[in-house]
């Protein structure tokens, strides 16, 4: 296999959208493809239709497996034999089945180490709904298929902010519900170790927001705030996170405040992305952390208003594959100086002298007989 550059996987998303519009506009710029290798999840008929319809003068090199992907070139798998019918801007089963089959054969893929990071393009979350694929959305769908029991955190950002969410795609009613101390712990220290390896800040602060308007007015407008978000962060401090709150969201925002923080713990979904996405404008990018996997999204849906007209904006995409790029990176070297640590040493004291000394443990260094011994013993 010929020495290749970082893999970004890219999937479809739903056939009917702009998926194929923003991945083929961002590709036309031959400088991506010396940056990655990219593999299109999807299928070469449909890409031709899009690519046809919208004129985009953009070439590809049609493979049956990933192993076959080529520098310098963008590649397209085919993950299906099947006819799809293309309707631009309509929602179907037949484009959510499409969607799927794309997402399945990346989760494979992935499994075999045959890609480093997945941008997924957009999906419509209610016809991809199948016996296969019963999760609100692609975060829970790629924890459950590769994330090893490790648990997934979504997070909006651009280089202005960073979002992460304590619940996500819940309706209101079952929100207050869902925010308990455990789960906000949970969220905020996974979020402070994104930060630490995958953003490279070594001692991020992060914002928690209030669950109720005015952060609750001293139990007027709700209990949460004293009883469960207040007790969290204090148990962060206490594990040493730098986490403070909790900020009445409106005023938060209003205020520019999240410019004094790493990142920012929402409580529900729209708390945090109606005010990131007004922010973001076009640059925004949702990231799932915590996986084992880099995966990333533009922030924005199949627009099925403009699909088909040539209209859809490549920026979020763009930053959605330079951020799984950069992220990728960062992990490797923040996990360099962690592959080969030195041996464990603790102190222990000779029962005939009150001076301590220093032993290797064996079980650090099985190779030596005399692993007990230290240069000082000899």
């Amino acid at each position: 296999m010929e020495n290749r550059k970082i893999r970004v996987a890219i999937t479809q998303g739903d056939t009917n959208g702009v998926g194929y519009e923003v991945i083929f506009k961002v590709f036309s710029d031959p400088e991506m493809l010396e940056l990655c290798t990219p593999i299109i999840y999807g299928s070469p008929k449909v890409a031709a239709y899009h690519r046809n319809a919208l004129n985009l003068e953009v070439n590809y090199n049609t493979i049956q497996t990933a192993e076959e992907a080529r520098n310098g070139h963008l590649n397209l798998l085919s993950c299906t034999n099947e006819e799809i019918k293309i309707d631009f801007g309509q929602a179907s089963q037949e484009a959510g089945h499409a969607a799927f089959k794309a997402l399945e054969q990346a989760m494979k893929d992935y499994r075999k180490g045959l890609f480093d990071v997945l941008v997924t393009a957009p999906i419509n979350k209610a016809t991809i709904q199948s016996p296969n694929f019963h999760f609100p959305g692609h975060t829970e769908y790629i924890e459950n298929s590769v994330g090893d029991g490790q648990k997934a955190l979504m997070i909006l950002m651009n280089e202005q902010l960073r979002v992460a969410l304590v619940t996500t795609h819940l309706p209101i009613k079952d929100v207050a519900a869902a925010i308990t101390k455990d789960t906000i712990v949970e969220k905020a220290t996974i979020l402070h170790q994104s930060l630490k390896r995958d953003f490279r800040i070594s001692n991020p602060r992060i914002a928690i927001l209030a669950l109720n308007p005015h952060a609750g007015d001293n139990g007027l407008l709700g209990a949460e705030e004293h009883d469960v978000i207040m007790p969290a962060v204090e148990e962060l401090a206490a594990k040493s996170i730098q986490a403070f709150g909790p900020y009445p969201a409106d005023g938060f925002f209003g205020a520019g405040s999240y410019s004094h923080f790493d990142g920012i713990l929402a409580m529900y979904h729209d708390q945090g992305l109606a005010p990131f996405k007004t922010i973001a404008l076009d640059s925004g990018v949702n990231y799932t952390a915590g996986l084992p996997l880099v995966r990333t999204s533009p922030d924005h849906e199949t627009a099925y208003d403009i699909a088909g007209k040539g209209l859809a904006d490549e920026n979020s995409m763009r930053q959605a594959i330079f951020t799984a790029i950069d992220i990728f990176r960062n992990r490797k070297d923040y996990d360099e100086p962690l592959q080969n640590p030195l041996p464990k040493l603790f102190h222990e004291k000779r029962e005939d002298s009150d001076k301590p000394r220093f032993t290797v443990r064996k079980s650090d260094n099985p190779k030596r007989d005399d692993s007990s011994k230290t240069d000082t013993e000899s």
